[in-house]
């Protein structure tokens, strides 16, 4: 009986690791925005986050073509996040972006509540959403499983900026 526990043990661990061995979407630690705060850029880095106009990931073809996609709503939705206009921290709001392959956002972007159409944003990042998720499915991706939570967001000098 214990050669079979063990058995069942060690299949159950590369079943686990096999899983996890895929190729994955950025995260914000993995590629952080590299102006904070702001409604521009891009996720720099070699994995399918990156906007380099070429495939320095090791992406297919195919795959790389559907994530500049992805990229491209983010990059629309990030245009609709305004962070001025907000001289109080309590106008102050994230949103979450993209979907990691676990659930969840991949990271979130500040925006000020007063100058910002939040419906056109949310429903920008809807799509994001909603591509990314398709995008995970269709590649069979894999994540980490933590739960991210939203960045205190505040005003700084007229500007909503997390902390």
């Amino acid at each position: 009986m214990t050669r079979f526990s063990s058995a069942i043990s060690a299949a159950f661990l590369v079943f686990l690791v096999s899983g996890c061995s895929k190729a994955s979407i950025p995260s914000e630690q993995d590629n952080p925005d590299p102006t904070p705060g702001t409604n521009t850029g891009t996720n720099p880095g070699t994995s399918p986050g990156t906007n380099t106009g070429g495939n320095k990931s090791g992406l297919t073809p195919p795959q790389q073509s559907d994530w500049n996609a992805i990229e491209q709503l983010e990059a629309q939705s990030k245009a609709l996040a305004v962070i001025d206009g907000c001289p109080s921290s309590s106008d102050c709001r994230s949103a979450p972006v993209g979907s990691r392959a676990c659930g969840g956002p991949r990271y979130y972007i500040p925006y000020c509540a007063k100058t910002t159409d939040s419906v056109a944003l949310y429903k920008k990042l809807a799509e994001v959403s909603a591509a990314e998720q398709a995008y995970n499915k269709k590649y069979n991706l894999a994540s980490t499983c933590e739960f991210r939570m939203p960045p205190v967001v505040e005003s700084s000098a007229g500007s909503c900026v997390a902390k």
